[in-house]
């Protein structure tokens, strides 16, 4: 029973308020916070549904030396500074900005995932301060003057936008309930994948819809162009069928029987003559199945679905995915999943993430959204043929007189997602400028797919991952959500691919650098096969390791891929020496079975090195955007150098390589060459071998090859220059040739290998 106490103490103990002397009275003034925490906490507890179970932090009450004119306090995590006019005063205008300060102090305590959602903190601050009565106070305003005001000041730091909030605030009774979906959201540690929305909050559309375009890469998740407001959650139309699709239809894939929510695979529904929803286009066959349904956008289809009793409730298994990238609620009935009723809305960016996870996911419901130029809404246009092999869904929102407010269409080919939503028109008068919209993208270098073995070196159980935005695993096409902390990645790519929507994945490792490395991509297992020595060939543990390949295949764009093994190889190149390293590193990607046949190069120096993406720099574009290199071959390059080193390695350790009682040790023209004494003491003779010098440097960590090894006693000293293997492009030579062309450091280290045979 004591132990049970003492907990609750800790669950709802308020924050140690420390005082500094220059508000007073102090301790009136950390009474006034002590009450004030308590009702925030209690207000959050009611619609959160708890709390956390950490203790909160100090928070230090002082005065405030640099606040705005308009502002009476302001904050950050652990510190709340106010303004006091009259000292030894604590009048009601300093208490209502404590209290409000203090509920952001309880977000950052309580919903950490929030702190970057200035709209989502200042709603619940005026929303649990007491002040929304003082902001309601002066003429009238319309709501989408209100949505607009604060649409203008998205940091809600304004008397304008916070007035305009107020009356958004005030549109429904009692507490909003967006806020109460969020709070709750915080209480069960989802992610927060998107910010809070202007429509979201007053639960209606409230800013005329505006032009908005969006891609996407579907290898890394990055943003690769943007226009409008694609953040901003809209209706959706039909663009969100697709995902019906692909929850019914889970279980005919699978072989199930029935859904865990009682649905089955979509049925074959006659269609009902007479009924507008069933006017999807001349021709339909006698029994409707869920591909023509799917390309014709067939609502009466959708709508007899549902009334079977086995539709997917709320998009079935990719319901969460949808809430994560921003779905501002789950449909409650067909009318709402397909659109004929407005009562939810999606952002372009957060169909566009959808759509990359559905791409990864279910292959076969792409392949059938291609066939939505030759047979569906956007067949029989001068610019179909021009889309053919591109999955597309188009979305229509009308109203009440039938007239199209806001059209969609969601493309995906083998390398992007792009949406496009336009006001005021339906998808078949836009989709001309869809075509241009990839193109235009395409020209971007190096937005192909590069895969990439990671991590090899490294047991595979102490790999871990997490996703900032919303991660999630495929399980045989069907998304089951990640954790929200690290966790383990082969347990997240055990049954299919790992996604992060939103943000690179995020690895660490034991001994790796601190807060681990970014992987903007996609990770899966595939297990190498067993790697064997040639016979004869001396080989580390380590370079076993990196022979054998990786368990992990992580999936980026070339570019990515390209600039990552740069930053890891050497981060100081620049210009065309740089230029000419990444068209070396992209070459070998498309050339690696000389290092692991039929599979992916590794990451590590036995292939070219990578640890991770990393900011693209204008060099590695420029290289991808240059014609491919004419050899045809594995292309090696090297630190290189002049600078001269000399290092020291005990004999056991040279021996255990090359073998006992060595003789002599010469380097030339990329091998080692070696004496043993064999035989008897009786009749002992000297057997010589050569191995390539790149193996020896490797297994002994030397720099470079060396030029000359000298025996003493138990030790080998061995001499050289610069470092790596010495082979191909030679890096710091490129560097110091700053008249030379990309093109012209290439043919002077690589000019003498057969070039890449003509195309037939």
């Amino acid at each position: 029973m004591g132990w049970a106490v003492a907990v609750a103490v800790v669950l709802s103990a308020s924050p140690t308020f420390v005082t500094r002397g220059d508000v007073t009275p102090e301790a009136d003034l950390r009474r006034e916070a002590q009450a004030a925490w308590t009702s925030l906490e209690a207000q959050y507890a009611a619609q959160a549904g708890g709390l956390p179970t950490r203790a909160p932090v100090t928070v230090a009450l002082q005065q405030g030396t640099a606040l705005p004119p308009e502002r009476n306090a302001q904050g950050r995590p652990g510190v709340v500074e106010l303004r006091q006019n009259a000292p030894g005063v604590l009048d009601a205008r300093t208490r209502t900005a404590l209290r409000h300060e203090l509920a952001h102090q309880l977000l950052w305590w309580a919903c950490p995932a929030s702190s970057e959602d200035r709209l989502f903190h200042e709603a619940f601050a005026l929303t649990v301060s007491g002040e929304l009565p003082a902001w309601r106070d002066g003429p009238y305003q319309s709501l989408s003057s209100a949505a607009q005001a604060v649409a203008s000041a998205p940091a809600v730091d304004t008397r304008r936008a916070r007035r305009g909030l107020a009356r958004i605030l005030g549109e429904h009774t009692g507490f909003p309930a967006a806020l109460t979906r969020r709070l709750r959201q915080c209480q069960d540690g989802a992610r927060w994948a998107a910010t809070l929305t202007v429509e979201e909050l007053a639960d209606v559309a409230v800013l005329a819809p505006a032009p908005a375009t969006v891609v996407v890469s579907r290898h890394s998740g990055e943003v690769l162009f943007a226009e409008g407001d694609v953040r901003r959650a809209v209706p959706y139309g039909s663009a969100l069928k697709p995902f019906l699709y692909a929850a019914g239809t889970a279980l005919a894939r699978a072989d199930a029987g029935a859904s865990p929510r009682g649905a089955s695979a979509p049925p074959l529904l006659a269609p009902r003559p007479g009924v507008q929803e069933w006017a999807c286009g001349a021709g339909l066959p006698p029994k409707v199945d869920a591909r023509t349904a799917l390309l014709r956008s067939c609502n009466g289809w959708f709508l007899d679905w549902e009334a079977t009793g086995r539709a997917p409730a709320g998009f079935g298994v990719w319901g969460p995915v949808l809430s994560s990238v921003g779905l501002t609620g789950l449909p409650a009935d067909m009318t709402e999943a397909i659109g004929l009723r407005s009562a939810h809305g999606l952002s372009p960016w957060g169909m566009a993430q959808a759509y990359r996870l559905l791409a990864e996911a279910r292959p076969d419901v792409l392949a059938l959204l291609t066939g939505n130029v030759d047979e569906g809404t956007l067949s029989g246009l001068a610019t179909s043929k021009a889309l053919k092999g591109v999955a597309t869904k188009t979305g229509t929102v009308r109203d009440a007189a039938s007239r199209p407010q806001l059209g969609w269409i969601a493309a995906v080919d083998a390398d992007l997602v792009a949406v496009i939503v336009r006001p005021g028109k339906m998808p078949r008068h836009f989709v001309n400028e869809l075509p241009a919209l990839l193109a235009r993208v395409h020209r971007q270098a190096g937005l192909d797919a590069a895969r990439v073995q990671v991590l090899g070196l490294l047991p595979s159980a102490t790999v871990e991952a997490r996703c900032a935005g919303a991660g999630f695993s495929l399980d045989d096409g069907t998304p089951r959500a990640a954790p929200g902390d690290f966790s383990r990645l082969d347990a997240l790519t055990a049954r299919g691919p790992a996604v992060c929507l939103g943000s690179p994945w995020r690895v660490r490792f034991p001994d790796g650098p601190d807060g681990g490395r970014d992987y903007a991509g996609v990770f899966t297992w595939s297990t190498p096969p067993p790697y064997r020595p040639p016979p004869g060939v001396p080989t580390t543990p380590s370079a076993l390791k990196a022979r054998r390949g990786s368990d992990f295949i992580f999936r980026t764009t070339r570019v990515q891929y390209t600039a990552g093994v740069i930053a890891a190889e050497d981060v100081t190149l620049h210009g065309e020496a740089r230029v000419a390293l990444a068209r070396v590193v992209a070459h070998n990607e498309r050339h690696a079975e000389p290092r692991h046949p039929g599979r992916a190069v590794c990451d590590t120096t036995h292939c070219q090195a990578f640890r991770g993406t990393v900011r693209v720099r204008p060099e590695e574009s420029r290289a991808l955007r240059l014609k491919p290199l004419k050899w045809d071959a594995w292309l090696t390059f090297s630190q290189g150098g002049a600078t001269p080193w000399s290092e020291v390695r005990p004999r056991a350790e040279v021996e255990a390589l090359l073998g006992a009682n060595l003789v002599s040790l010469r380097f030339e023209a990329g091998r080692v060459r070696y004496l043993r004494t064999e035989g008897t003491p009786a009749a002992p003779y000297e057997d010589a071998s050569s191995l390539p010098c790149d193996m020896l440097r490797a297994g002994l960590k030397l720099p470079s090859c060396p030029q000359r090894a000298s025996f003493d006693g138990p030790q080998v000293r061995f001499e050289g220059q610069g470092r790596g293997h010495g082979e191909g492009l030679d890096v710091e030579a490129a560097k110091a040739s700053p008249g030379l062309s990309s093109d012209a450091l290439l043919e002077r280290a690589f000019g003498a290998r057969a070039p890449r045979p003509p195309t037939p």
